[in-house]
């Protein structure tokens, strides 16, 4: 009985649709990747697989699923959480072609919100509740306005003016001047910032496994940390960052994974392996 947004039934060959749409080269999803590890899915993402409908996912019938990974996938489950893996109404989006999603009306939605008056470049749009929900009596938010504000000094006079409920503080500057304030929330998210060096192989230098262990030791994450933030981002010591995933004893995943990458700061043997590597590298 699951419905779109505009009426049309939501059934699970909508997502066989989605899922296909994503790994097709065509589509140049940039988060196709994450589907490795899906049957056949590599191999469909890099065009030496034509056949879409060997993706190892299939529609038994309106309301079940079947998936087919290439090996055992402890994450997968988690993995179905992100948007990605949800449904698209082909339906819909059959006559829009590359015009689905540039604006509010050409999108439908599934979730208890649709969005609406986006053309594609305006500042100002909301967020409504959308009655074809599957639990829209659990919805008591009449919906979210949303203005786009490119300037952040002027961001925050607006939300000091009261026109805005929340605001993002990004400066330091601004951090420093806030955070005391009753007002300041800190909301933790999924997110690793990380610096990438020009690792194409162009770059003789990098070639070099001891210069690269240099560069590590020479980056000290915390104080970067602290100067961009006042104090309030910590330093990566992986990918995923810190409260985002439990290990299987319930521990904190980041903190798993740096004992093993045990990152540090030491110019010395930063200085040492530098110099071994630049000889090596002629």
């Amino acid at each position: 009985g699951l419905k779109w947004s505009n009426g049309d039934p939501l059934t699970a060959s909508d997502f066989v649709y989605a899922w296909q749409r994503t790994v097709n080269p065509k589509t140049a999803s940039q988060y196709a990747y994450i589907y490795s590890g899906i049957k056949n899915a590599d191999a469909i993402n890099s065009g030496k697989n034509k056949d879409l409908s060997s993706l190892g996912i299939k529609a038994k019938n309106k309301t079940t699923l079947v998936v087919t990974l290439e090996h055992p996938m402890p994450q997968f489950q988690n993995l179905m959480a992100f948007p990605v893996f949800f449904a698209q109404d082909k339906k819909f989006e059959s006559s829009l072609g590359s015009k689905v999603g540039t604006s509010s009306s050409k999108q439908v939605y599934s979730g208890p919100y649709k969005f609406v008056g986006w053309n594609g470049s305006n500042k100002e749009f909301k967020l409504v509740p959308n009655k074809n929900y599957w639990d829209a009596k659990a919805v008591k938010n009449k919906g979210v306005n949303f203005q786009v504000v490119t300037d952040t000094t002027a961001a925050l006079a607006l939300y000091n003016k009261g026109e805005l409920d929340q605001v993002t503080l990004s400066t330091p500057q601004q951090i420093k001047k806030y955070k005391n304030s009753k007002n300041f929330k800190i909301y933790n998210q999924s997110q690793t910032d990380y610096l990438e060096y020009n690792q194409t192989g162009k770059v003789k230098g990098l070639t070099n496994t001891k210069i690269r262990q240099a560069l590590n030791l020479a980056t000290d994450r915390k104080t970067i940390a602290n100067s961009v933030s006042e104090g309030l981002y910590s330093a990566a010591t992986g990918y995923t960052p810190a409260r985002l995933a439990k290990t299987a004893t319930g521990g904190d995943f980041a903190k798993a994974v740096a004992k093993k990458t045990a990152y540090a700061y030491n110019i010395k043997k930063a200085k040492k392996l530098f110099a071994e590597g630049m000889k090596e590298a002629g």
